[in-house]
């Protein structure tokens, strides 16, 4: 409805999670890098955990959008509130297996097929499961019980855990104490600052058709911090909502008190309070000096080109180097 009005190709801040407009900080890099450590590495059982609205599952959709570039065969459980039977059967139909899910003796022993197969030839599985958290304690257990599929140096089977922070309390119960000793990596994400929240909307822009990010002034961008507390999830509602009422009012601009508006229609924080009192003067914005400005490493692209034929090796090499870069340009 806006794009129009603001020169952009598409809408900039939709709520689903889009690895295109990924915004890398320190932490997200750091846990990018883990993963992808641990899957390489074949750790077993590895474990992501944040707050609601942090990016986790952006996060990874930029991974199985990898993973399926380099050839890595994968299996994604979004919804984990299966019984053992679902849960299998649901495994088995992402790693293309056909069998009688209804003998669990036939689903390992197809299972274990594969995974053998593709370990001699030098390729891994990954198993990765979002909303953990809402996992059963009999089910986390049949998932423990997978990574008993090994030889004798390695796992057969990559495990992502991937939750909200009531994961890591599930798995530190005493019930599951023989899982949480098979995790070998842990990584989490955190809110962002204001600096990062600034950088996030010019680069959700700039990948929209926006490179000189003029529509939110600093004044804006420290109440959008306030009211979503970083959380990038909010965010995106909280722009999205005042892009539109900035087209609504043919505003180029998207001042303060519009920020307050759309605050108190999402029902953030002391919006009503807010709204009250936008004639004075907004929160001070801590400076940023040019030098803080974070630029893509990769001009015009949103990461490196995988889509050449290459090794499974080579690939999750140039990956490696994609995240290492990254981390780099975050210190």
């Amino acid at each position: 409805m806006y794009e129009q009005f603001y020169n952009l190709r598409e809408r900039p801040f939709n709520l689903t999670p889009d690895p295109r407009f990924i915004y890398f900080t320190e932490k997200h890099c750091e846990a990018l890098a883990n993963l992808v450590y641990g899957i390489r590495e074949r750790k077993g059982f590895i474990v992501l955990s944040g707050e609601v609205g942090t990016g986790k599952t952006t996060l990874i959709s930029a991974l199985l959008d990898t993973l399926e570039r380099t050839g890595i065969l994968s299996a994604f459980v979004f919804n984990p509130v299966l019984s053992t039977a679902e849960f299998f059967e649901y495994l088995l139909a992402d790693l293309n297996l056909k069998c009688d899910t209804r003998s669990k003796s036939q689903v390992l022993i197809k299972l274990n097929s594969l995974l053998l197969e593709r370990y001699r030839t030098g390729q891994a599985t990954v198993l990765i499961i979002d909303e953990a958290q809402n996992l059963s304690t009999d089910l986390l257990e049949e998932i423990r019980l997978l990574t008993n599929l090994e030889t004798a140096s390695e796992k057969l089977l990559q495990i992502v855990l991937v939750g909200q922070p009531e994961l890591s309390l599930k798995l530190n119960s005493p019930e599951l104490r023989q899982l949480k000793q098979r995790i070998s990596l842990r990584c989490n994400l955190d809110p962002l600052t204001l600096f990062e929240t600034k950088e996030y909307i010019r680069t959700r822009l700039e990948i929209a058709g926006q490179p000189n990010q003029q529509i939110f002034p600093d004044p804006s961008i420290t109440e959008i911090y306030r009211f979503s507390s970083g959380i990038p999830r909010l965010i995106n509602s909280i722009c999205d909502n005042a892009l539109l009422a900035g087209y609504a009012c043919d505003s180029k601009v998207v001042e303060v008190k519009m920020i307050y508006e759309v605050a108190d229609d999402l029902e953030l924080g002391d919006g009503k309070r807010s709204i009250s009192r936008r004639a004075q003067a907004p929160l001070a914005v801590s400076t940023m000096s040019a030098t803080e400005t974070t630029e893509s490493p990769f001009p015009g692209s949103s990461g490196p080109d995988m889509r050449s034929p290459k090794s499974e090796s080579e690939s999750f090499d140039l990956f490696v180097q994609f995240v290492d870069k990254l981390k780099d340009h975050t210190e």
